[in-house]
């Protein structure tokens, strides 16, 4: 059991040096962003799952989040206070789709009630392209 264990963390660490650490193409330059209630840690190339924006937005359509909160450049860091003045981050959507479903049961015992209710999260998918 072990075993697995230690050779599910070499291989993380080898995946990891792949696609971020060691020999990926800008290093050290990031971003965070804000949006949908959630900050994400994000570079060039970097795909990720964001909560559903409103508005109308096409698969292949540019997206531009505004609310930047740290820059790094690998030379210099920039903090906002709250937001980064003049900073944004822009993205292509790749995707968007409806997350897993989620049940919710409501019960309470000895009086024959009981409700299940589902739920499905809406979600967008983006790819980095650029950090300004």
């Amino acid at each position: 059991m072990i075993f697995y264990f230690v050779l599910g963390r070499i291989l993380h660490i080898m995946v990891f040096k792949k696609t971020k650490g060691i020999g990926a193409g800008n290093q050290g330059v990031f971003a965070v962003i804000s949006t949908g209630g959630k900050q994400y840690k994000v570079s060039v190339g970097d795909t990720v799952k964001i909560e559903k924006l409103p508005g109308e937005n096409k698969i292949g359509g540019k997206v531009v989040f505004d609310k930047v909160l740290l820059t790094e450049s690998g030379s210099s860091t920039d903090v906002g206070a709250p937001f980064v003045s003049g900073a944004k981050v822009e993205a292509v959507l790749k995707e968007e789709g409806r997350g897993k479903k989620i049940e919710v049961m409501k019960y309470k015992a000895k009086s024959r009630y009981m409700k299940i209710r589902g739920h499905r999260q809406p979600y967008m998918e983006v790819e980095i392209i650029s950090i300004k």
